[in-house]
């Protein structure tokens, strides 16, 4: 079947979390690399244990109870109104910057975000960032009350545009995600951003960074199969894939 929808997450795939960098610091400096990483880290974590266990919570409360804990871990403040701050400036991450251009070549396929994120974190970042003129949808797991990677999250592309598994490409820079979209039954895009022999090479040397801790176990190609049809460097490789499949 031809592919008829692209379906993009959003964190680490159109919008640089580590964006977030210049926030933290304001408040911690010399502290961002390190409560980024962490952060991220337990974000998705969270996500995955509320899911196993069954103990739905909205994404904002699980990006709020991650931010503790990094910031915790690290022995700084958790001042409420620093949380409010620095959650807050999760929906004012910035995009990758060939995220426009690309979504406008794609403007022929149903395009849409599907995300852990909550639907008002998503509505209030694809405002802020602009690139709400280019896409269809923006699907936020919440109806299903499981995070990605669960099958539960993936069947609202279909609930929302209409389109089966077969006939969508699943876009994520996220290794459990591209195990879970391929699991459900999307082709699969993976955004390698960092390759495989950076990664190495960073965490080889002593001691290794956070940024490269965090990178060695997210962003790569987790070890219990389900590979992508195509690996990409930038989003602008799209289109090629798209028609190959």
């Amino acid at each position: 079947m031809p592919i008829k929808a692209i379906v993009f997450d959003a964190y680490g795939t159109l919008y640089d979390t580590n964006s977030i960098g210049p926030a933290i610091a304001a408040d911690f400096p010399g502290h961002a690399e390190l409560v980024t990483a962490l952060w991220r880290s337990k974000q998705l974590e969270y996500s995955w244990l509320r899911t196993m266990m069954h103990r739905w919570e909205d994404f904002g409360i699980v990006t709020r109870e991650s931010l503790r804990y990094a910031l915790e871990t690290v022995g700084l403040s958790t001042e409420p109104a620093i949380l409010d701050r620095l959650v807050e400036a999760q929906n004012r991450l910035t995009p990758y910057p060939e995220a426009a251009q690309a979504l406008d070549t794609l403007s022929g396929y149903r395009l849409a975000i599907l995300s852990n994120g909550s639907q008002p974190m998503l509505d209030a970042l694809v405002a802020q960032s602009g690139l709400g003129r280019y896409l269809h949808a923006v699907i936020s797991v919440d109806p299903a009350r499981a995070f990605k990677p669960d099958p539960r999250a993936y069947a609202l592309v279909e609930q929302h545009l209409g389109v089966a598994p077969a006939e969508t490409l699943f876009v994520t820079g996220n290794g459990f995600d591209t195990a879970g979209a391929g699991s459900f039954g999307f082709h699969v895009a993976r955004v390698e951003r960092i390759t495989t022999d950076a990664i190495r090479q960073a965490v080889t040397e002593q001691p290794p960074g956070a940024t490269a801790m965090f990178r060695a176990l997210r962003m790569r190609l987790e070890a219990i199969g389900f590979a992508p049809e195509a690996v990409v460097t930038t989003l602008t490789e799209l289109p090629a894939v798209a028609a190959s499949i």
